[in-house]
């Protein structure tokens, strides 16, 4: 894995290489990287997996198993631009299907509880509009949503 840029570590409590596996199958441009594993130095059992790291969508990670210390919460999601509905009902029903569970406003938590904002690009450029008025109508529909639907905010949008 080059080392410029950013890498996204995810903290897991045993399921780092698994995750590694499931993120890398839900997403395109993805592949496998190293796996580390603790020596006799610890501080986890030796040759169990240290880290797993990964690519998805382009994205560097590594998948940690630290320990049960720390979990995930909505403070950190990571945002999916979905260029049509196909796109966001794949990302959508492939975590819910997994055992993730709906959130609001296009957001949904993946199995291991990390949170996804599955955005359509057509929303952000609805309710960027300077018609306050269409950019407002379209706010509010979203803001109702569990899994965004585009057809649904581009006839809110258009006043229908």
């Amino acid at each position: 894995m080059p080392a410029d840029g950013f890498t996204t570590c995810l903290w897991f409590d045993g399921q780092a290489e698994e995750a590694a596996h499931y993120y890398v199958s839900i997403f395109k441009n993805s592949k496998l990287g190293r796996i580390g594993r603790y020596t006799e130095a610890g501080p986890g059992p030796a040759g169990s997996v240290l880290v797993a790291e990964f690519v998805a969508n382009g994205q560097k990670f590594v998948a940690l198993n630290g320990g049960p210390q720390f979990t995930f919460d909505e403070a950190i999601s990571f945002q999916i631009h979905c260029a049509d509905q196909e796109e966001v009902d794949h990302y959508w029903n492939r975590f819910i299907d997994d055992g993730g569970e709906a959130g609001p406003c296009g957001w949904v938590k993946d199995k291991y509880g990390l949170s996804w904002q599955v955005v359509p690009t057509r929303l952000i450029e609805l309710i960027s509009d300077p018609d306050q008025e269409k950019a407002g109508r379209t706010t509010q529909a979203m803001l109702q949503m569990s899994k965004l639907d585009i057809v649904a905010l581009e006839k809110v949008y258009a006043g229908e």
